[in-house]
């Protein structure tokens, strides 16, 4: 195995071996300069991030605090990917008026759609503060030492003087050994300009998702407005475009294998630093738990979407937010096995033994944690996804937390208001008659598939599904959490202001509720037999792991380490390419509108395409977004090492123009929030030509890119 692995080095692009072999998620004010040159850059690291004058950086917003976008046009027009936008577009979106499945563009500024709530956050300036953060706690532990650390934060952030429209976030890297200070500037005035048909935007559905080739024009377009002063203001008709420091050009050069192109976004976690043994219970015992759970809840919530066009509207977001990483837990099992990921990482423990003993100390009592804890961390994977999924369960945990903190004190009217509005959203898009069966369905999963020391007494009840689902009928139909049933005269999710009237009543029969008490069985045995064990194991586990993450850096001399993704700004590289994943198998770095056409299915609802598009194809009507080879480019790859939060991204060429919008990895390489492989981790990009033909050719909506800067 080891002569394997090592061998797969060898073969590795020179160009590549040395600069991607861990891969890299890099904080833009520690870029290798030169190693990004070597492999083709031809701007400055200064032009990308400069907290001192306009640079790359200040085109590229966080966007909603879970993906990225970034601004192209000197009228603060923003463009991320559909599936970031999705909520908004649906939010917008009605059965006589179906912006998912019709598309929306605005014809002018004027019919731009705002969107309560949205935002979109800066990243001004970067400082690592660690000296800061850590004074005085070289000899604490738990949990003195979160204390001191979170007392030397709020020091530190106290004393910054920041505009009033800005914030100050501190952030842990390497396990909290080293620690940085992000300025932030957040806008709050964000409205819908574009967005196309999700018969494109979606093209593919869960069957493409996670999947090259892939044919998806995975892009929506907001913009940023603001007060007079072009200062951060809440929505009001008075505000104006944001003008930016900088935008991006949009390039539509063609584009060639080995091309140099670097991303630039929020990605949202990765653990490329955990022992061999943690990698080995999530790929066997912890992801397998996940899938499982989530199978049962997709294909419940399909079945009913595919005959009823209300509940596909209501449950698209959320489907496809189950789904996403549903599939992507698959392929990173599949991933982890292909790429021999526990083999490296015990062979590369061997290397760093060899260099300072003292690990060895250090991985035993790893793996001894581990171990100990596998049980009850099993325990809590089907936990938390049957609470998650369950949406009905999930509202009973709303409540249940909504009654601790009535009878602790702590709901003032201020926050009860604020609980209000999230069950009206939550009630909003939630079918209590077909929640009722996904948990049914999935309490006979979590009654079959746990050890029974985590489960309730009689719990066995629950273990014959097509039982459950009558049972949990009659429960939900005699339930005031589902709002089938009504408190204070009236149900919780058609007048919840009068469902509120009488507190003491309603937390009253709350209490009384077979929802509730339903949740509260289940919770409370999870709270005594597997939650604390978990939870006092893992912090052990965390001390240790900021140990061997100290000890791997001071002692792997070569290696460059950069700081796992925690949703903060970093910049990766690569080149555009595309893989040989499987024996025999040969993926082509691009595809094209052609592709398009050989995946139409009329009528399907995931491979359907829009007439006018065919027509358009047809015509070879391509304007100026075809390529050398006569069709227009559709999506590409790269070796750039993205997660989820680098939805969104811009991907940038050598000069820093923009020349595709990152928004998937490729299935074979989703193990690489967990172990980078060069051969298989591949990001998907929806190519810029794509972009601008669907604007200016289907949407008819040029007026758009002649806000643009269009590299040709």
């Amino acid at each position: 195995m080891i002569k394997k692995i090592l061998l797969s080095a060898f073969l590795l692009p020179a160009a590549m071996a040395f600069a991607q072999q861990y891969g890299g998620m890099w904080i833009p004010t520690e870029l290798n300069e030169k190693e990004m040159k070597d492999l083709g850059m031809k701007i400055s690291a200064k032009d990308i991030f400069n907290p001192q004058k306009a640079s790359i950086k200040d085109a590229v917003v966080q966007f909603n605090g879970g993906c990225t976008a970034e601004i192209i046009s000197p009228k603060g027009l923003l463009l991320t990917n559909h599936h970031c936008g999705f909520g908004q577009i649906q939010a917008h979106s009605t059965v006589q008026n179906d912006l998912l499945s019709n598309g929306f563009w605005a014809t002018n500024m004027s019919t731009e759609l705002p969107n309560p709530g949205l935002k979109v956050d800066f990243i001004v300036d970067i400082k690592e503060v660690t000296n800061q953060i850590l004074e005085g706690t070289d000899h604490l532990s738990e949990p003195d030492l979160s204390k001191k650390i979170n007392n030397n934060i709020e020091i530190y952030k106290n004393s910054q003087k920041i505009e009033n429209y800005q914030s100050i976030t501190v952030k842990p890297m390497y396990y909290g050994n080293k620690y940085y200070a992000y300025t932030i500037e957040t806008y709050k005035d964000i409205r819908l300009v574009g967005a196309p048909p999700q018969s494109i935007g979606k093209f593919g559905s869960d069957t493409d998702n996670w999947v090259w080739p892939r044919h998806t024009g995975d892009f929506s377009m907001f913009r940023i407005y603001a007060d007079k002063n072009n200062k951060p203001a809440e929505y009001s008709k008075d505000n104006v475009p944001y003008v930016p420091k900088h935008f991006l050009p949009v390039s539509i050069k063609d584009k060639n294998e080995n091309d140099f192109t670097f991303v630039f976004g929020f990605p949202g976690k990765t653990t490329e630093y955990l022992p061999s043994i943690a990698v080995e219970k999530i790929m066997n015992e912890i992801d397998p738990a996940k899938i499982a759970v989530r199978d049962v809840a997709l294909k419940t919530l399909d079945e009913k979407m595919r005959v009823d066009n209300a509940t596909r509207i209501k449950y698209a977001s959320k489907y496809a937010s189950v789904a996403n990483y549903w599939k992507k837990w698959i392929g990173e099992v599949e991933g982890l096995k292909k790429s021999n990921a526990v083999e490296k990482k015990v062979m590369y423990e061997g290397s760093l033994v060899a260099k300072n003993p003292e690990i060895k100390t250090t991985l035993d009592q790893l793996n001894k944690l581990y171990t100990e804890q596998a049980p009850y961390a099993l325990n809590n994977a089907y936990y938390s996804e049957l609470i998650k999924n369950a949406e009905t369960l999930a509202l009973a945990n709303m409540y249940s937390n909504y009654i601790l903190s009535v009878e602790a004190g702590r709901m003032d009217e201020k926050e009860i208001t604020a609980f209000k509005n999230k069950l009206t959203s939550f009630y909003k898009d939630y079918s209590p008659e077909l929640d009722a069966k996904v948990t049914a369905k999935l309490l006979a999963l979590y009654a079959n598939k746990t050890n029974a020391q985590f489960l309730p007494e009689g719990f066995d009840k629950f273990k014959n599904e097509a039982q459950n689902i009558q049972n949990i009928e009659e429960i939900s139909k005699n339930s005031i959490i589902t709002g089938r049933t009504a408190v204070n005269g009236a149900s919780l999710s058609a007048d919840i202001d009068k469902a509120f009237s009488n507190q003491d009543k309603l937390v009253r029969t709350l209490k009384k509720d077979p929802v509730y008490q339903l949740f509260s069985n289940i919770k409370d045995t999870y709270s005594k037999t597997a939650d604390p064990q978990y939870t006092s194991i893992q912090t052990k586990i965390d001390a240790l792991q900021k140990k061997f993450m100290q000890q791997q850096m001071s002692t792997d001399k070569d290696r460059k380490f950069f700081p796992d993704a925690n949703s903060t700004l970093r910049v990766t590289y690569g080149k555009v390419k595309g893989s040989n994943p499987r024996d025999a198998v040969s993926y082509g770095y691009q595809t094209h509108l052609e592709g398009v056409i050989e995946k139409y299915i009329p009528g399907d609802y995931e491979f359907d395409v829009p007439k006018k598009l065919i027509d358009l194809y047809n015509k070879k009507d391509f304007g100026n977004y075809k390529d050398k080879g006569g069709d227009v480019p559709v999506g590409f790859t790269a070796t750039n090492h993205t997660t989820g939060g680098n939805s969104g991204s811009p991907a940038l060429d050598a000069y820093g123009n923009l020349v595709g919008l990152n928004f998937d990895r490729q299935w074979e390489g989703t193990m690489s929030d967990i172990n980078y492989d060069p051969r298989f981790s591949r990001n998907i990009m929806v190519d810029t030509k794509y972009i601008l033909f669907i604007i200016e050719k289907f949407a008819d909506s040029k007026w758009l890119i002649d806000e643009m800067k269009v590299i040709k």
